[in-house]
């Protein structure tokens, strides 16, 4: 693979045998399955088990894989039961191999009248944790990827009430939304009248918030931080997801692995973010109640605009935002409201750097967007109802009084993008 290859070559050999020094004469896990593997194949080890039962099967690796294997030949009537969930196969990092559990007649499957990897399959599809709109919402989520094995989902009950919710965030208010969030979350009820329990959940380490400060400003709930991967197993009535945005190390990680990795780890699958759509279905259902998801208003990640573009989701966006929420002239994305610092606000695209199409607000009120009318001639602001003559080259545009040379006139508020104009008429 080149000099790059070298280079790391070089580096890991260093390390390599420091790490061989310090271990000794000792063995690591790695090892103690590898030298297990080998007494098995070779005999020298003689397994008594017919019967094997393998827990967490969607974290196995090759390595164990070859193990469980080994044990199973020595009798052909051993039998293997294995319990797991291919949606919460997030470890590829370590070793897991997804790909073994999907082929698991072909890998552990027994023979019979002449057919082989005959195996059975059981569902163990109740879910004791979360309502309804969360545990069928991230079922359609999470089978979104073909390649995941489809399986019925039956909730923990039933509630009217919209489970999943979304709270946008800009680069000065991300603190504040969370704070926001935990003290509405710590007003309610928790499981049989105790407090309710928050967990706060992070993509990585280092967007772990002051979560003493946000327990003593929240008496009234519990409230923990944990990474998603180490959230595994865990539950709380409401789950709060941090830093679902566009961005490198945003969620779904935009983070590529390095290619030399593709020597040592399994299969990459070739559906886009498969395992980070596992991360997500991960986080979600840790939630008996309710799930919140902070996200960039600018740059949310494809997961949030995945789950807020499609109503089967029942996520709920709020109610000012889609309000305040237009179309981009120029590229077609979304034109975001902002707070101006002289009180009148303005419109900007969220594509800032690809497009950086702005708007004013309404001349009128100063917050929100005149847009077209049905008449084509107008333009009606989506806030206060108050009209603005239409640009006649543009379809988002209105005309503003403006001075040029020749004196005043009519032209785009969007100029210089637009150059349309009109004759300004003279008052009688």
């Amino acid at each position: 693979m080149g000099k790059r290859a070298e280079a790391f070559l070089t580096i890991f050999a260093a390390v390599f045998r420091e790490y061989q020094s310090r271990l000794g004469d000792r063995i690591d896990f790695e090892d103690m399955v590898n030298r297990a593997t080998a007494l098995v194949e070779s005999g020298r080890y003689q397994s008594q088990f017919r019967h094997i039962l393998v827990d967490e099967f969607q974290d196995i690796s090759t390595g164990r894989a070859k193990l469980i294997q080994a044990l199973k030949r020595q009798h052909p009537d051993a039998k293997v039961f294995a319990v797991g969930d291919d949606w919460q196969s997030i470890y590829r990092f370590a070793g897991s191999d997804i790909h073994i559990m999907r082929n698991f007649g072909a890998e552990f499957g027994g023979t019979y009248a002449g057919a082989i990897g005959v195996h059975r399959t059981v569902d163990l599809g109740r879910t004791f944790r979360s309502v309804d709109k969360i545990a069928l919402a991230a079922r359609r989520f999470v089978l979104r990827n073909p390649a995941q094995i489809t399986k019925t989902v039956i909730p923990a009950g039933e509630t009217d009430e919209p489970s999943i919710r979304i709270a946008w965030t800009r680069r000065d208010t991300g603190e504040k939304t969370l704070n926001d969030a935990v003290a509405a979350l710590a007003a309610t009820e928790g499981k049989g009248g105790d407090k309710p329990s928050i967990l706060i959940l992070g993509r990585y380490r280092f967007l772990r918030p002051d979560v003493g400060q946000l327990q003593r400003q929240n008496p009234g709930a519990t409230v923990t931080f944990k990474t998603i991967h180490a959230s595994k197993g865990l539950e709380a009535d409401h789950v709060i997801i941090l830093g679902a945005d566009n961005a490198k190390m945003g969620f779904p990680s935009m983070i590529v692995d390095d290619p030399l990795l593709s020597l040592v780890s399994p299969e990459a699958e070739p559906y886009p973010n498969a395992e980070e759509r596992r991360v997500m279905y991960v986080a979600v259902t840790r939630a008996r109640r309710t799930v919140t998801i902070l996200t960039s208003e600018a740059r949310p990640s494809v997961f949030v605009e995945e789950l807020t573009k499609e109503s089967e989701f029942g996520v709920v966006v709020p109610l000012e935002t889609q309000k305040h929420t237009h179309t981009c002239p120029v590229c077609g994305g979304r034109l975001l409201h902002m707070a101006g610092k002289d009180g009148r606000d303005w419109y900007r695209c969220e594509h800032v750097k690809l497009c950086g199409s702005r708007m004013p607000a309404c001349p009128a009120c100063g917050v929100g967007l005149p847009t077209r009318s049905r008449t084509k001639r107008e333009l009606v602001c989506s806030d206060c109802g108050d009209s603005q003559p239409a640009c006649p080259s543009c379809e988002a545009g209105w005309l503003v009084e403006r001075r040029g040379r020749y004196g005043a006139f009519l032209g785009c508020v969007r100029f210089p993008d637009c150059d349309g104009k009109a004759k300004l008429q003279k008052r009688s």
